[in-house]
C-alpha cells in the first residue's frame, strides 16, 4: 500500500479535541474499540493457524512442496477471510452489524502491520530492537481506539460537535473552530478520524491535509544547542552568545504528597484478584479513579509545558542542535529514574523534530558519543573523566571555568557550523581524537539472540520469501546526523 504524500505546500497535520460523550454513546465507542481488539485477535489466531499446522506437517516428515500453504497478512487478504468468516464465526454472527465496518478494519489494519514488522525484523530489513511475532490482545490491558477512514466524518458548523460514522453527532468539551474554519476556507481536508481513551476521557483526533506556509522564525542565522539535564530542563547556548536557563518544572515531585494519600486509600479497599477471580467493590473503583486523575494531571501539566518549550525554541532560531540521548538506558539508574521520566527528554526531541520541520528551520543530532560535557567550549581540549556530581567545568588547558552545562550547550552550537562547513571544531571529523584511558570511544552494546524455532513457539517458522541473517550493530562512522 503506497503511503500516503500531501500536496505541494500542503502538510498532514492532526486537530485533537476533547469529547463530552453520553452513556449511549460511551457504550457505543466502547463497542467500536472492543470490536477492533477482536478482529485484530481474529486475524493473529487465523493468520498463525497455518503456521502450527505447517510445523505439526513437518514433523510427521511431509516434504515442503505438500505442506499447508502459508496464509496472506496482506490487509486485503484478511478483509476477505473476515468477510466470509463473520457470518458463520459464533464470535461474530450475532453481534458484527452493531458496529462500522471501520471499526472492524482498524484490527485487521493493525494486525497486517504488526505481521509485516515481524517479517521484516527476522530478515534484518528493520532498524531497532527485534520485534517478536504478534500477540493477542488483552481485553483488560489493550487501548481503546478506533480509526474511521470513510463515511460521514466532519466538525460540524456550530463548531461544538463532531460527526463520526455510526457513532452520530457527539458533543465536544472544547470549540473546533480552527478546524471548521479551514475547511470552510478550503484550505484543510479531513482524510480520518480517531477516536481514543485516554486519561480518562475520549478524544477524537481528525487527520487532516492543510496547506501552511512556512513561517519565518525569529533568528533564521542563530543556532541553538540543547543540552537536557534533571537540575535545570534545559540550558539554552545560541551562537550570538546568549545562555538561557529552563528551570525544570518537575510536576511529579509536586504531586507526590497527594499521590500517597490516594495511594494508600487504594490499598486499603477490596481492589481485584484475578486468581481467585474477586471483583474490585465500589469503593475501590472509587479510590482508584481520585488516583488516576492525580496521574492525569501530572501528565497533562509536563506535556503543556513541553509544548510550550519546544515552540518557543522552533519559532525563535534558525538551526536547533539537540544530543541523541539513550533514555531507556538512562532509566535504569534507580536513583535518577523518576526524574528522568518526569523530565520527558524523548518527548522534547520528538516534538522539536517536527516543529522545526514545519518552521523551517534545521535540525542538527549530535552523535551519542560525543563528549559535549567533557569538551572545552574555548580551545576544545577534552578531559578524560568527568564524574556527574562535577557541576562546574574547569578546563586544564587554558582555564576556562564554567557551568557544566552551559559548556555542553556551548560546545553543541558549535556542531552547527560544523555540520555546514565542515572546520576542525568540537566534534568534527577533522578534530584530533583524544585517547581515552579505557582505550575505547564508545561501549559496546550486546547483540540479542535471535528467534529460533522451538518446539513451543510457532514464530520461529521460517517465512516465505525469507533468508535469516544476523543482525548486527552498525558502525557510527560520522559524528553527527541531520534530520
Amino acid at each position: 500500500m503506497k503511503k500516503f504524500r500531501p500536496q505541494p505546500g500542503f502538510v498532514v497535520q492532526a486537530y485533537r479535541f476533547a469529547l463530552d460523550a453520553n452513556a449511549t454513546q460511551e457504550r457505543a465507542l466502547r463497542s467500536h474499540c472492543g470490536a477492533a481488539r477482536a478482529a485484530y485477535n481474529w486475524a493473529v489466531a487465523w493468520v498463525e493457524a497455518s503456521w502450527w499446522q505447517r510445523r505439526a506437517e513437518e514433523s510427521y516428515g511431509i516434504p515442503e512442496e505438500a505442506l499447508t500453504e502459508w496464509r496472506p497478512w496482506s490487509l486485503p487478504a484478511l478483509r476477505k477471510a473476515f468477510n466470509a468468516a463473520k457470518h458463520t464465526d459464533p464470535r461474530f454472527a450475532a453481534w458484527w452489524e452493531d458496529n462500522s465496518k471501520e471499526a472492524y478494519n482498524t484490527g485487521l489494519s493493525n494486525a497486517s502491520a504488526a505481521f509485516d514488522n515481524y517479517a521484516k525484523s527476522k530478515q534484518g530489513k528493520r532498524r531497532g530492537r527485534t520485534v517478536g511475532m504478534p500477540r493477542f490482545k488483552s481485553k483488560r490491558k489493550a487501548r481503546l481506539a478506533c480509526r474511521f477512514t470513510t463515511g460521514t466524518i466532519r466538525a460540524d458548523a456550530d463548531g461544538r460537535h463532531v460527526t463520526l460514522p455510526r457513532l452520530g453527532t457527539i458533543r465536544t468539551h472544547e470549540p473546533t473552530g480552527k478546524l471548521l474554519a479551514r475547511v470552510q476556507a478550503g484550505t484543510a481536508r479531513i482524510l480520518s478520524a480517531t477516536v481514543r481513551h485516554e486519561r480518562g476521557r475520549w478524544f477524537v483526533s481528525f487527520q487532516t491535509e492543510v496547506k501552511r506556509d512556512l513561517v519565518p522564525v525569529a533568528r533564521p542565522d542563530v543556532a541553538v544547542g540543547i543540552d537536557l539535564g534533571v537540575k535545570t530542563l534545559a540550558v539554552m547556548a545560541d551562537s550570538a552568545g546568549e545562555v538561557r536557563e529552563i528551570p525544570n518544572p518537575r510536576h511529579l515531585d509536586g504531586a507526590l504528597k497527594q499521590l500517597r494519600r490516594t495511594s494508600r486509600a487504594v490499598s486499603r479497599r477490596r481492589g481485584p484478584d484475578r486468581r481467585r477471580g474477586q471483583k474490585p467493590s465500589r469503593r475501590w473503583e472509587k479510590a482508584n479513579t481520585a488516583r488516576n486523575k492525580v496521574h492525569h494531571r501530572v501528565a497533562n501539566l509536563r506535556v503543556d509545558a513541553l509544548h510550550k518549550l519546544t515552540s518557543r525554541v522552533a519559532a525563535g532560531y534558525g538551526t536547533v542542535v539537540v544530543e541523541d540521548l539513550n533514555v531507556a538506558g538512562m532509566l535504569r539508574n534507580r536513583r535518577l529514574a523518576r526524574q528522568i521520566a518526569d523530565a520527558g527528554f524523548a518527548e522534547i526531541r520528538r516534538q522539536l523534530t517536527y516543529k522545526t520541520q514545519r518552521n523551517g528551520c534545521r535540525t542538527v543530532v549530535a552523535n551519542r558519543w560525543y563528549p559535549s560535557s567533557k569538551t572545552c567550549s574555548r580551545c576544545g581540549a577534552v578531559k578524560a573523566k568527568l564524574p556527574l556530581h562535577v557541576r562546574t567545568y574547569a578546563c586544564d588547558a587554558c582555564g576556562l571555568v564554567l557551568d557544566r552545562d552551559a559548556n555542553a550547550a556551548h560546545n553543541l552550537a558549535a556542531l552547527a557550523a560544523a555540520a555546514v562547513t565542515g572546520t576542525g571544531v568540537a566534534g568534527d571529523l577533522d578534530t584530533p581524537k583524544v585517547s581515552k584511558p579505557r582505550g575505547a570511544d564508545q561501549k559496546t552494546r550486546t547483540t540479542r539472540p535471535s528467534r529460533k524455532a522451538t518446539a513451543e513457539r510457532a514464530g520461529g517458522a521460517t517465512l516465505p520469501h525469507q533468508r535469516q541473517t544476523e543482525t548486527r550493530d552498525r558502525t557510527q562512522t560520522e559524528a553527527l546526523t541531520l534530520w
